[in-house]
């Protein structure tokens, strides 16, 4: 152990390792179920309700929290914005200010709670940057935040900002208990879930939120197809492809499933409301089209912490799921090259990723610059997707690293049985589900964000769309270019029938 690096995920801190188990959950104690935080039952998802509040320690901040959603308060820019709105966020804002600044030793401890700490401060610092006023440039998040703030986020190696784990992963509980907790059953459950916070207390809101974690949950059974695939082709004989083949199929419905589950969210979400309502809040500096600087006040506090360097907002590209099937299925080499993005070191948090086609993918994920976890100087400029990989749950992207050293990718196999159509055929099918799946997210993101912005003052658009872009996504992107982008390099996966 001695030998492997420092952050190598057999030298990483196990989560959960002081909080008892529930009946049924994977025994933590053992090297092989603890590696990864993959479940059996739910994935990436947890495989009971996260946490729904820190210990009293740590109150002041879940008191913060609670104060700002139950006050109400409202965006910055919200038109008409009144003066007792704006008063009662300056009151909210000042209490934070005069926060005590706690320390976070004990959350060292676990995983859970570290995780519930970063869920807790992102918020509250969502919270205080959209709620300052847009005539102030420079927004100085006060010490009682920043500090912890980042020093949970060196212990997680997540940036300090609002990521998809605290919006999907780790922001659900059961609306009524399960049957049994025993026999959990993910799709089972998939309607039975609830949202622990919102911003704005909308069912649109929460609609938003639970559509990609039904999709996490329903997207079990394609981690275990996958495993099942695998096993074969470490097997490797005709019957071996065979089975492969079958589940490739089997991979597919389970795709096509997934791209239900995404279209469904226009069931609970009306776009208009998103566009206007909700989606400015999860905003990070980097999507800020205003160009407002975020300054950590209080990092001098503590030698070990640098300035953040990361800090775009949550987006369905932060998804483990997604990026397994990309990784799985090969196709990863296309569909994580269109489009690079800055990178830690690179321009301003508030620059825009450019449009230009990468030349080359990087499969390695970019640590966020939080803390000295690295000493290799960042590369300028990464692709997107690869970049969006920093914002994960570290023992989630141990695990993509884990599927990337697989020795015998699927892919290599397909491609050296060329007299074996059936398989080329079946793993084109999957390459297409997958194809499709984008496609109705390029239908989603015109319907949530191309044609609500249509519909904004051009005075207000002027930022984002003058350089005709158009308006951008949550992760800093031309949101979509940059979906339709994926989606043609994920076609251009497909192998077709051997000359």
């Amino acid at each position: 152990m001695d030998q492997l690096p420092q952050n190598h995920f057999l030298n990483l801190q196990r989560p959960d390792v002081f909080v008892p188990a529930i009946a049924g959950t994977p025994d933590t104690s053992t090297l092989a179920a603890h590696d990864f935080d993959v479940d059996t039952r739910t994935g990436f998802m947890p495989p009971q309700p996260p946490l729904a509040r820190l210990p009293p320690a740590w109150e002041p901040w879940e008191a913060a929290l609670e104060d700002a959603i139950q006050s109400k308060l409202q965006l910055a820019d919200k038109p008409a914005l009144s003066p007792a709105e704006q008063e009662k966020s300056e009151r909210w804002r000042n209490s934070v200010r005069e926060l005590p600044i706690l320390p976070i030793d004990d959350l060292k401890s676990s995983e859970v709670l570290l995780r519930r700490a970063h869920h807790v401060l992102a918020w509250v610092m969502h919270f205080y940057v959209h709620t300052t006023p847009t005539t102030v440039r420079n927004i100085h998040i006060p010490p009682p935040i920043t500090v912890p703030h980042l020093q949970v986020c060196a212990q997680l190696q997540l940036p300090p900002v609002l990521t998809y784990s605290d919006d999907v992963l780790y922001n659900w509980a059961f609306k009524t208990p399960p049957a049994s907790r025993i026999l959990f059953q993910p799709k089972a459950e998939l309607h039975n879930l609830r949202c622990l916070t919102l911003f704005t207390g909308t069912r649109d809101e929460e609609e938003f939120y639970l559509s990609s974690a039904r999709i996490e949950l329903r997207g079990v059974e394609a981690l275990s197809v996958m495993r099942a695939i695998m096993d074969e082709a470490f097997v490797g004989d005709q019957i071996a492809h065979r089975r492969i083949t079958n589940y490739l199929h089997i991979l597919a419905g389970v795709i096509n499933d997934l791209k239900q589950l995404l279209a469904s969210v226009r069931d609970g979400c009306d776009p208009t409301i998103f566009y206007n309502e909700i989606r400015p809040w999860f905003k990070g500096a980097d999507s800020d089209t205003t160009g407002r600087k975020w300054i950590f006040d209080g990092i001098e506090l503590d030698p070990t912490l640098q300035e953040p360097t990361e800090l775009s907002g949550p987006s369905a590209g932060q998804s483990s799921l997604i990026h397994a099937l990309d990784i799985f299925l090969g196709v990863d080499k296309y569909s994580h090259s269109n489009f690079h993005s800055h990178s830690a070191g690179g321009p301003s948090p508030s620059a825009t990723a450019t449009n230009a086609p990468a030349a080359s993918s990087s499969s390695t994920p970019v640590p966020p610059a939080t803390s000295n976890l690295s000493s290799a100087p960042p590369k300028p400029k990464v692709p997107f997707l690869t970049r969006m990989q920093s914002y994960m749950p570290r023992h989630h992207r141990a695990f993509l690293r884990h599927l990337q050293a697989n020795p015998r990718p699927l892919r290599r196999i397909v491609e050296q049985q060329e007299d074996n159509v059936e398989l080329r055929e079946a793993y084109d099918v999957a390459v297409t589900a997958l194809k499709e799946f984008r496609d109705e997210h390029v239908r989603i993101v015109a319907l949530y964000i191309v044609i609500p912005a249509r519909r904004v003052d051009q005075q207000q658009q002027a930022t984002s769309e003058k350089d005709g872009k158009g308006p951008l996504g949550t992760g800093g992107t031309s949101a979509f270019q940059f979906v339709k982008g994926v989606r043609d390099q994920t076609a251009g996966a497909l192998l077709g029938r051997p000359q």
